[in-house]
């Protein structure tokens, strides 16, 4: 068994409800975890020198390209060597928080992760959990239905066959202002059950996971 990648990016340290989900995928995981927390030791945003370092022949890479491409190379060898991938990614005013979007922009290197011919990505059916906590709801009938840009969002980069082509499943703990905001006190119950059903979900996420990588 390889290691499990576990990339936070929540803001919120131990009060992240995504990060709190995570953790019970992790303590049914009996694997090697690596773990990034993109809110603790953020990522550079792709520059300039990173784009042009990927199409540059290395003998002639500059001072700034070379260390883009050092950084590059680090967070890729790190997400192709995983068997499995934990993703926390909450909901920062209707997307996803920008440290996270600066991960994936600097893995996202054609001929590395991304293969658009042959047998496609590396990484095409690996197993991945996305845990994506919310302060509303944004399910059909809700008024926030159809304002969630980060899980179609992430569903398409992570999950599409053209691009990492990972085996994802998503887990989204919604209402999550319920026990703090007034106004949405009435929808305590539906958080509590929201939350004890993603807790659920991540628990058998992970012993399903086992399965698979060991298979």
């Amino acid at each position: 068994m390889s290691y499990l990648l576990q990339i936070d990016s929540s803001s919120r340290g131990a009060d992240s409800i995504s990060r709190q989900v995570a953790q019970s995928f992790l303590d049914a995981w009996d694997g090697e975890v690596v773990h990034r927390d993109l809110a603790v030791e953020p990522v550079p945003h792709l520059t300039e020198a990173g784009i042009s370092a990927r199409v540059t022949d290395p003998a002639e890479h500059t001072s700034e390209q070379a260390a883009a491409v050092a950084v590059q190379e680090e967070l890729i060898e790190e997400f192709l060597g995983a068997s499995a991938y934990l993703f926390t990614v909450p909901m920062y005013n209707w997307t996803m928080p920008s440290v996270f979007k600066a991960w994936l922009d600097q893995i996202m290197v054609k001929g590395r992760t991304l293969h658009f011919t042959g047998n496609g990505p590396a990484t095409a059916g690996r197993p991945a959990l996305l845990v994506s906590a919310r302060g509303g709801g944004f399910g059909p009938g809700t008024r926030n239905h159809g304002m969630d840009f980060v899980v179609p969002v992430l569903e398409a980069v992570l999950g599409n066959t053209h691009t990492l082509g990972l085996d994802l499943t998503t887990v989204t703990p919604e209402l999550t202002h319920a026990p703090v905001v007034q106004r949405m006190a009435h929808f305590l119950p539906l958080h509590e059950a929201s939350l004890a059903d993603a807790h659920e979900q991540a628990r058998l996420h992970a012993e399903k996971f086992k399965q698979q990588v060991i298979a």
